[in-house]
């Protein structure tokens, strides 16, 4: 029998990551978390080979999207790379993947976690229907709209709890704790790349055993701005609501269409505060 894999992976959940100098294109510490990134792909990968996984997708689903270091990750998986893509962190994830895995993930925005936020940092807060939610749980909604169960979260000790109250069945792997926005105390890289392995291993082994919740038949996202103009912005979606002088809402019927206006939102959400910066530099 054959299984497909799905990695999503990001930068901020991992091992040994905890600062804007690291995860931010030309901080010192960038190509250091590129290289801490890549290995923590390499351990999810060929942990699912391990389980019998016979075809590996991963999704770079930092930042810019192109972070990984391709002459060192395993190159038995097909990875799928750059910005922006029309499904965002899920690119590549389709209905013929077995399982789904969260590589390296992070608490949402407003939550008490490490390098905390929701797709964007300028957003302070997304919700659907009315719930805050983190990027793992907008992805996991995409997951489950085409069948496709998530069997594992790693990253910090917050999103770890989230995934446990959120997806029947997942396993998690606690690689650090938070001890503030940017601070943390980490697992040693080897020791969490050790534990991502044996659990990816676990989880595609067990793929067949996992099961998918129902969806709601509508979903409204909502998604506090940072400016007053960015909001502005976003009322040009056709459906978009203000709600508040920096809120704006939306809503679809179709867990894609949900990944596809956050992608807009916060597209939006930067040209507005890059117009705000330009304007101030001239002054």
């Amino acid at each position: 029998m054959s299984v497909k894999t799905f990695i999503s992976i990001d930068m901020e959940g991992v091992a040994g990551v905890a600062t804007f100098d690291q995860v931010a294109r030309g901080g010192h510490g960038y190509p250091r978390a590129q290289e801490l990134m890549t290995l923590e792909a390499n351990a999810a990968i060929a942990g699912a080979f391990d389980g019998g996984a016979d075809e590996v997708v991963i999704n770079d689903s930092h930042g810019t999207m192109d972070n990984l270091i391709h002459e060192l990750l395993d190159p038995r998986a097909i990875v799928v790379f750059g910005s922006p893509k029309a499904q965002c962190m899920a690119e590549g994830l389709t209905a013929d993947c077995d399982v789904a895995l969260f590589i390296g993930y992070h608490a949402p925005a407003g939550e008490y976690g490490v390098l905390a936020h929701t797709f964007s940092s300028h957003f302070t807060e997304v919700r659907v229907n009315g719930a805050v939610v983190s990027e793992a749980e907008v992805n996991a909604m995409y997951a489950t709209s085409l069948g496709v169960p998530v069997g594992l979260v790693s990253g910090d000790d917050v999103i770890c709890r989230i995934a446990r109250e959120q997806f029947a069945g997942v396993e998690v792997v606690e690689v650090k704790v938070a001890h503030g926005y940017t601070s943390t105390a980490s697992l040693a890289p080897s020791v969490a790349r050790d534990a991502i392995r044996e659990a990816a291993a676990r989880v595609v082994r067990n793929a067949a055993t996992l099961t998918v919740p129902e969806l709601p038949e509508q979903f409204t996202v909502a998604v506090d701005m940072p400016t007053a103009s960015a909001a502005e912005l976003a009322m040009s979606i056709p459906g978009a609501r203000r709600t508040s002088d920096r809120s704006v809402e939306c809503t679809v019927t179709d867990a894609g269409q949900v990944l596809g206006l956050i992608v807009v939102f916060y597209e939006l959400a930067a040209s507005a505060m890059y117009a705000k910066t330009a304007l101030f530099m001239r002054r």
